[in-house]
C-alpha cells in the first residue's frame, strides 16, 4: 500500500512517472515533479490549448490502440472523467 501511495502520475495526463526519463523538465532543465516528458517540456506544456476533454480523448484512442490496458472505452472514460478534475492541471477547470 506504501509503495502505491508514492508512485508519482502526470498532473496532466495521468501517466505514472517511474523511471528519470517519463518526467518532464523546467525551463533550467531540471527535473518537473509534476508533469511527464509528453506533456511538459522546458517549462511549458507540449499542448498549451489542449483541455481536459481533449486529454480524455487522447487517452482513449491510446487506450483502443494498445489493448485496452485502462479497462473497456466506456470504463476508462468514466474513470477519467472522476479521475482528471483532481490532477493540478485540470483542477481549475
Amino acid at each position: 500500500m506504501e509503495q502505491e501511495m508514492s508512485k508519482r502520475f502526470c498532473q496532466s495526463c495521468g501517466m505514472p512517472m517511474e523511471a528519470d526519463g517519463d518526467f518532464g523538465t523546467n525551463e533550467d532543465g531540471s527535473r518537473n515533479e509534476d508533469y511527464c516528458c509528453y506533456c511538459h517540456q522546458n517549462g511549458a506544456f507540449t499542448n498549451p490549448d489542449m483541455t481536459m476533454e481533449d486529454m480524455i480523448g487522447f487517452n482513449l484512442k491510446f487506450n483502443e490502440e494498445n489493448g485496452h490496458p485502462m479497462g473497456t472505452q466506456e470504463e476508462a472514460q468514466a474513470m477519467m472523467k472522476q479521475w482528471f478534475p483532481t490532477l493540478k492541471r485540470w483542477a481549475h477547470s
